[in-house]
């Protein structure tokens, strides 16, 4: 059997645009904080705020994005997001006031929200179904190479040139985005489908908006999520407590370049041995880099553990979005990419809040290191909210076919 491409035009175009968008957040994420305290005269509160506001409107968005995607058009909805992007990218320069930046925030991430939503719908019908776990795990990729250059190219543009050129290149980022973007062609069957889910129902019920079945996998992502934002939020932070400023910025290179050699036997583990074989051992390989990140005291178990949180992590992320995808009907993939996203996020945006208040009273080493015990939770958390319950419905199926097979005879 011939295997099937995965390496399209559409599936690198959708995976270019995918890291520009992100690259423009994690830009502008670890940079406005700074901005705000600095140049607009702002308090820490209103710092934090500057994150807090974007991913809220990029939750609150997403599930009707998902909805649009099955409606309007997955095309549709992924150019008007990326140009909403795009603007409100454009506006960094006319915005004088910490109030200003804020209300560009609130559009920024509707249109951050919509954009990896669409994305995240779109390249499920881009991925053939035989490669789904390869192929989304390839398309993340695309995220966490952004999430490594995005902050080191953030931070030297501020504390060489300035602002200004900030805003420029975040500018150009988000151009590239949306000239990468329009290049996709969604497949034809998916527009169809698309357009097949167009009625004139005024009313939105809740399984309109999120998609059920992908709910408990999405859970399980959130929750870990948690642990991973502290490491977004707080790791530099921490290195500078215990004396490893200086090999700080390596964390997420190290955690980048253990990620990239493993993905293409990740993914195709995924794909040729199920979930099972690859979520419980990489949920084992992420407490056990946790708790070697807790007790470091030198360069070398720092960047020991961003290896293994890399393989861990970086090996979970794809795998929780990939499951809940596959748990949705073809024309739902977009609202199950939607779920997904909606309840990591919040997991994510939780954490920051969560990990502040801990940190702040028993230290981050120490929250650090029993976060690997509470990462050793999600064992249970998986079989109990995926794992089992999917052996229930294939056991119910094996039995009725049995019984149909019985009565027939």
């Amino acid at each position: 059997m011939e295997k099937q491409k995965l390496w399209t035009k559409d599936f690198l175009n959708l995976s270019l645009s995918n890291f520009f968008v992100f690259l423009t957040f994690y830009y502008l994420l670890v940079t406005l904080p700074v901005y705000t305290l600095n140049d607009l005269g702002g308090n820490e509160l209103e710092a934090g705020l500057m994150i807090t506001v974007f991913l809220f409107s990029a939750i609150i968005i997403r599930p009707f994005a998902g909805q649009w995607l099955n409606t309007i058009g997955r095309k549709k909805v992924l150019s008007l997001s990326l140009l909403i992007f795009m603007i409100s990218s454009l506006f960094y320069f006319f915005t004088p006031s910490i109030y200003s930046v804020l209300l560009l925030r609130l559009f920024h991430g509707i249109g951050f929200g919509m954009a990896t939503t669409a994305a995240g719908g779109i390249i499920a019908d881009i991925i053939p179904d035989s490669r789904k776990g390869e192929g989304m795990g390839y398309f993340i990729m695309s995220n966490n190479l952004a999430m490594v250059i995005g902050p080191f190219l953030g931070l030297t543009l501020m504390n060489q040139s300035g602002m200004d050129s900030v805003f420029i290149v975040g500018a150009i980022c988000a151009i590239l985005a949306l000239v990468t973007g329009y290049f996709v062609k969604v497949p034809a069957r998916a527009q169809e489908k698309a357009t097949q889910q167009k009625s004139m129902k005024t009313k939105l019920s809740f399984g309109d908006l999120f998609e059920v079945p992908a709910i408990k996998i999405s859970i399980v992502g959130g929750l870990l999520g948690i642990v991973y934002s502290s490491l977004l939020s707080f790791v530099s932070v921490y290195a500078q407590e215990i004396g490893l400023l200086e090999v700080s910025s390596f964390f997420f290179m190290v955690y980048a370049v253990v990620l990239i050699l493993s993905r293409p036997f990740t993914g195709r583990w995924f794909d040729q041995y199920g979930a099972n074989k690859i979520i419980y051992p990489s949920i084992v390989v992420f407490a056990i880099g946790m708790l070697f990140l807790g007790t470091s005291s030198t360069s070398v178990t720092f960047l020991v553990a961003a290896a293994l949180i890399g393989l861990g992590w970086g090996t979970l992320f794809p795998s929780f979005q990939t499951i809940a995808v596959q748990a949705a009907a073809p024309r739902r993939r977009g609202t199950a990419t939607a779920t997904f996203l909606s309840i990591y996020d919040t997991g994510i945006g939780l954490g920051s809040s969560v990990v502040g208040l801990l940190s702040a009273k028993i230290g981050l080493g120490t929250f650090y290191f029993f976060s690997g015990f509470y990462v050793l939770l999600g064992i249970v958390l998986y079989y109990f909210l995926h794992d089992r319950s999917t052996k229930m419905v294939v056991q119910t199926k094996q039995t009725y076919n049995q019984t149909s097979e019985t009565m027939q005879g």
